[in-house]
């Protein structure tokens, strides 16, 4: 009886603790959203932090791309060619491409480098009481710090996700072309003619989902943060992880909405 009460008490606890972490983040979630929309809007931050997500994030979105388009239409070929259909990798490389793997890969990148510096910062002014100050001086710390990130992310991650899916197409040309024999015009017509515009729309509204998902958790975090040195650490990790979690959510939930027949 005792080991049942205890077992019983260990899983209410749980999810009081889940319920009350869901209750915070809800609350936070539309007090961020809602300084998007109300004046003042600080333009120079918002400005730095679009060059951080989008432009910084380039080099890192882009090197993941065009190796995950190589390594699709090699794939695809090796499973392929097992029922002569080798013509349809060009198909599969921009459907896999557009749809999934362009902003989910972009999103996880930019999850890992950007979420974690967001919580990093803002933890940071958290524990050494520099948001307390904010309040002092009369500025709103959600829209001077969190709104400006929301912004960005939201507008910057489908620019990057739509250079990410030229790229991604680009390395799969570059291996079905040069290294699988295939006729260059053929694939670029097969790749044009298969692809949709739905496609890449999805992709897009995809980004701006999970560019929202890895500010807010890194802002999140980051505000919620305490216990010094070693809260902003936990913070960091716990931005990264979560906004992983929900991407990979988040796209199962996206893809179901636009391609559930």
């Amino acid at each position: 009886m005792t080991m049942t009460l205890g077992f019983l008490q260990s899983i209410g606890r749980v999810f009081l603790a889940f319920m009350g972490t869901a209750g915070r983040l809800s609350l936070f979630t539309i007090s961020a959203t809602s300084h998007c929309f109300r004046a003042p809007w600080y333009f120079r931050i918002i400005g730095r932090q679009m060059i951080e997500i989008g432009y910084y994030s380039l080099p890192v979105v882009g090197l993941t791309a065009v190796f995950a388009g190589m390594v699709l239409a090699l794939q695809s070929y090796t499973g392929f060619a097992r029922f002569s259909a080798e013509g349809a990798i060009a198909n599969v490389v921009v459907l896999s491409i557009t749809r999934e793997l362009g902003p989910v890969l972009a999103g996880l990148m930019v999850a890992g480098r950007i979420g974690a510096a967001m919580a990093a910062e803002i933890g940071t002014m958290r524990v050494t009481e520099q948001i307390d100050a904010l309040t002092t001086l009369s500025t709103n710390p959600m829209k001077y710090l969190v709104a400006p990130r929301l912004i960005a992310g939201v507008t910057m991650m489908p620019f990057l996700v739509f250079i990410a899916d030229i790229i991604g197409v680009f390395g799969g040309y570059l291996v079905a072309v040069y290294k699988l024999g295939f006729n260059p015009a053929n694939y670029l017509q097969n790749t044009w003619n298969f692809l949709e515009i739905s496609d890449v729309i999805s992709g897009l509204v995809k980004a701006s989902a999970f560019g929202f998902i890895v500010t807010l958790m890194g802002c999140y975090h980051g505000y919620n943060s305490k216990g010094g040195a070693q809260g902003v650490g936990a913070a960091t990790t716990n931005a990264v992880v979560s906004a992983s979690i929900l991407i990979l959510c988040f796209d199962y939930i996206l893809t179901e909405i636009f391609f559930a027949k």
